[in-house]
């Protein structure tokens, strides 16, 4: 695709986001593509026109985000139903989803205009929360949903299902459901898989589970997650892509599947999602022996 419209969206704490805000905007405009900004992101340069996020999927054609996972999850959260393609710039420091570091900004103005890019189709989580039959919240998510403790140093019971059949009551830290491309994040810091983005499964991972036996499980992406804060004494929380947490009160249920939506994520055809692992996490393969 070549977008005749661009949603400019920055996190604005990041050091070196309003020069390239600048830079882009201008790259942009020579290159006759309309350029719209978020609020904050125009207030870096100066201007008072801005549109929120919302907004700003409603009218552009591709969304380019500069910033890092976090400010693209940030996103996705603040598109509501309209999910637009989006074209990450790393500003960050991991940056799984993104296509190029900042410093590549006129290789990222190219690839946009020139429309020489790929969209990778990310799955969603739908995530519902329910009491006693009645449905109290339901949202999506694109990398994970986490249920933990909150503040105090204990374990906690979390009974899950999976297509309505028993897994078991995981007594842990707490409990993540990724999709493929949440596999990289918290799952991954708790000692979960790598999934490639179109494996088709979702990973359920215990964090610091009391049972050493209890570790990750790897379902479909079409089957039902349910999970049921089961201890009455301590609170749980449910944290959706690291937004505020959500206080499960006992015998609440998180009801996990595959949303309707996907997320369309633009990729370089250049670069293989291995090829991104291995920068990411530093692989350099194993070392030669001498003999």
């Amino acid at each position: 695709m070549s977008p005749k419209t661009i949603g400019l969206i920055a996190h604005a704490g990041k050091v070196g986001a309003a020069e390239l805000v600048a830079q882009l905007r201008s790259e942009f405009e020579r290159t006759n593509v309309q350029v719209r900004m978020e609020t904050e992101t125009a207030a870096l340069i100066g201007l008072d026109n801005g549109r929120t996020i919302a907004e700003l999927g409603a009218e552009a054609d591709l969304l380019v985000v500069l910033g890092g996972d976090g400010t693209i999850l940030h996103v996705v959260s603040g598109l509501h139903d309209i999910l637009k393609p989006i074209f990450g710039i790393n500003i960050g420091s991991l940056g799984f989803l993104t296509c190029l570091n900042s410093s590549a900004y006129l290789e990222a103005v190219s690839s946009i205009v020139s429309g020489k890019f790929t969209l990778s189709e990310r799955v969603l989580l739908s995530v519902e929360i329910t009491n006693g039959g009645e449905s109290l919240n339901n949202t999506i998510a694109l990398n994970d949903a986490v249920m933990s403790r909150g503040e105090i140093s204990r374990l906690i019971r979390l009974r899950t299902r999976v297509n309505g059949a028993p897994l078991t009551e995981f007594n842990a830290d707490g409990l993540v459901v990724a999709t493929p491309t949440g596999s990289t994040a918290y799952s991954l810091s708790a000692g979960g898989p790598i999934l490639e983005p179109q494996s088709g499964v979702f990973v359920i991972t215990p964090i610091c589970p009391h049972v050493l036996t209890n570790r990750s499980v790897i379902v479909g992406d079409q089957s039902v997650i349910e999970v049921e804060a089961s201890e009455p004494d301590y609170p749980v929380f449910l944290t959706l892509d690291g937004r505020s947490p959500v206080p499960l009160e006992f015998g609440s249920v998180v009801t996990i599947r595959r949303s309707e939506k996907v997320l369309p994520l633009a990729v370089l055809p250049e670069l293989s999602f291995f090829g991104v692992v291995r920068q990411k996490l530093k692989w350099s393969g194993s070392a030669t022996v001498a003999t």
